[in-house]
């Protein structure tokens, strides 16, 4: 896993730009902290930081390869978990190897197979790769989205980067934030291939951008289809178990140690269970999240029903695992300076509060034992685990459900913000644009009744928006502390045939996540198998409230800061009076929002363009 960024102009002479190139690479020194790297040409500059994870002494980057018309130069992020069976394939199609390195697998399956190669992979990956011999450079991203990607046109060419800031830090890219980005910030309508930055998108999931003297040109080479599901249920249930079990095996290979994150849920529980029987007699390590006095403070609501910890323990006795709970303090959890790493790590002002910080703690914790993670992102999304796709009114919504349901920590009325802000951004109008140009994307299954069909558009959603943020979110505070974090739920051949397996099988036996129970509860202790689904926790301490009301009294104690033409100062200074424990859930979240403002602006100093 590595940080990637680079500059296209044809027409300036890019070698006498180094201190801006190595000044964007720096910007990404947190995603590759063990070595970096640059490369040069007359209209073409790469920038690379390393986290070296496999093959740590070959797979040195930029890479290039010299051929008889031009070098072809390759800056890569992410890993292809079938590279030894495409290295296999190239062998004897005559190329030969130096390193053991996947990037070299992806540089020389470039070289036979031109962009076509994406078509080829299985992994998670965003590369970039300048081919001199037709003047052109050509981006590629993994199909579900996994590692990020972003860039800027410019007058002559292109600015990209792993993240935001690394475009940001050439002084070409401009600052601004318009109405549209600051739209896309409080929508949260996740609109594919849109970035907050006026003037800057993201290569879109599943594409191919090209970038030569003629412009840039895009190209889907993979999407969500809908195709005929033949298989019955009996045999359905025991491909998504070898689906699981083969994509695990692969996820698991690495030259650094690896662990998995166990929050107690099925989806993590499973990952761990497949890692577990896979790793013969090296114990599997496991790590989870807990709160200081969450026992005593915990109790029920429409998220939460239980606390994870018990069924943390459960999981991991069941396998063995060399398992830690990383327990939070309040006042750690509350730190001003643990919001700044969160908000610096994912450059735009849309967190979830505490949930991201403890997060980042974790990752932070972890990162000392551990190079790798697994972690059970897109379970929910592909299986049908969240509670409100069950929910026959959000089913009926015409609306993004996680909007129509408010799922916990997104706070679609924008409490604490300034009315004229919100009456000139029109949200409610563009969520609903929004959507249906999303459902006009969906189609529908031969022979799908009115039911299956909107239950399809439901997974479909989830897939192509919702699960984007998580992603995206979990890559940020994961390479913000050098760790990487592998999805097994998002391979590619499991997500497709999930997706056409009918909403019928998904919930066969009147439960959420029917299938991957069906799949995987015989690896599994029955009180984490059978365990209602419960999100990512959240701190119920009063203590973390009191200290969001004394870090928003900082907050209004600036009173020029450019953080009140987006807050409402008198709504601010209402809910510092609150009784902390009577504090509700919306005006928590419009506090964390007033204060990952202010502190998103003191980092970035952006100009705000708003009509």
């Amino acid at each position: 896993m590595c940080g990637i960024t680079g500059w296209v102009s044809f027409d300036r002479d890019l070698t006498r730009e180094g201190e801006t190139l190595e000044a964007m690479t720096r910007t990404m020194a947190c995603r590759g902290p063990d070595a970096h790297g640059t490369w040069v040409d007359r209209h073409a500059a790469l920038g690379h930081r390393r986290l070296a994870v496999i093959d740590l002494p070959g797979g040195a980057q930029p890479m290039s390869a010299r051929t008889p018309n031009g070098e072809v130069s390759l800056v890569y992020s992410g890993e292809a978990y079938n590279f030894v069976e495409l290295r296999d394939e190239l062998t004897g199609l005559g190329e030969r190897f130096t390193t053991s390195s996947d990037t070299e697998v992806v540089l020389r399956g470039y070289l036979r197979w031109g962009a076509a190669l994406a078509d080829r992979l299985n992994g998670m990956y965003a590369f970039a790769i300048w081919d001199a011999r037709d003047r052109k450079l050509v981006m590629i991203r993994d199909r579900l989205g996994i590692k990020p990607l972003y860039y800027y046109r410019t007058p002559d060419g292109i600015l990209f980067g792993s993240e935001p800031k690394a475009i940001l830090a050439n002084p070409i890219a401009e600052r601004v934030v318009d109405t549209d980005g600051l739209r896309e910030s409080l929508a949260f309508a996740f609109t594919p291939g849109h970035a907050i930055w006026a003037g800057m998108r993201q290569v879109e999931p599943g594409t191919v951008v090209t970038v030569d003297v003629d412009g840039v040109r895009e190209r889907t080479y993979w999407r969500l289809e809908t195709r005929a599901h033949e298989d019955d249920l009996e045999t359905t249930v025991g491909r998504v178990h070898e689906l699981l079990d083969d994509t695990v095996r692969r996820q698991l290979v690495a030259d650094v140690p690896r662990c998995l994150l166990l929050s107690g849920g099925l989806d993590s529980s499973t990952l761990t269970a497949l890692a577990a029987a896979h790793m013969g007699d090296e114990r599997v390590r496991t790590f989870a999240v807990d709160f200081a006095g969450q026992a005593e403070h915990f109790t029920p609501n429409e998220f939460h029903d239980t606390a994870d910890t018990q069924y943390v323990h459960d999981l991991a006795n069941h396998v063995g695992s060399e398992h830690a709970d990383l327990v939070l303090d309040p006042k750690t959890l509350a730190d001003p300076e643990v919001r700044r790493a969160v908000l610096t790590a994912r450059d735009v002002p849309i967190t979830l509060g505490d949930m991201d910080l403890s997060l980042y703690l974790l990752f932070k914790e972890i990162r000392k034992r551990s190079t790798v993670a697994l972690s059970g992102e897109s379970a929910d999304e592909i299986f049908g685990g969240y509670r409100h796709m069950h929910n026959p009114d959000v089913q009926k919504a015409r609306a993004f459900p996680w909007i129509a349901f408010s799922i916990g920590p997104l706070d679609k009325d924008g409490h604490g913000l300034n009315q004229p802000l919100l009456d000139g951004l029109e949200l409610e109008e563009f969520r609903r644009d929004q959507y249906d140009a999303a459902v006009g994307d969906v189609k529908r299954g031969d022979d799908e009744d009115d039911h299956e069909y909107r239950m399809r558009i439901m997974i479909n959603l989830h897939l192509t928006r919702f699960l984007r943020f998580l992603l995206d979110r979990k890559d940020r505070l994961s390479m913000a502390v050098g760790l990487e974090v592998r999805v097994p739920f998002c391979d590619h051949r499991l997500v497709e045939y999930v997706y056409n397996a009918p909403w019928s099988f998904k919930h066969y036996d009147g439960r959420e996540k029917s299938l991957l129970r069906g799949a995987v509860k015989h690896l599994l202790p029955e009180s984490v198998a059978w365990r209602v689904k419960s999100p990512y926790p959240s701190t119920q301490d009063p203590y973390y409230v009191r200290q969001l009301q004394a870090q928003c009294k900082d907050l209004l104690s600036t009173k020029d800061h450019g953080v009140f033409e987006l807050v409402n100062r008198k709504w601010l200074e209402d809910a510092t009076r609150q009784d902390a424990e009577a504090v509700q859930r919306t005006t928590r979240l419009g506090m964390e929002r007033a204060i990952d403002f202010g502190v998103w602006m003191d980092i970035h100093n952006p100009r705000l363009a708003l009509a």
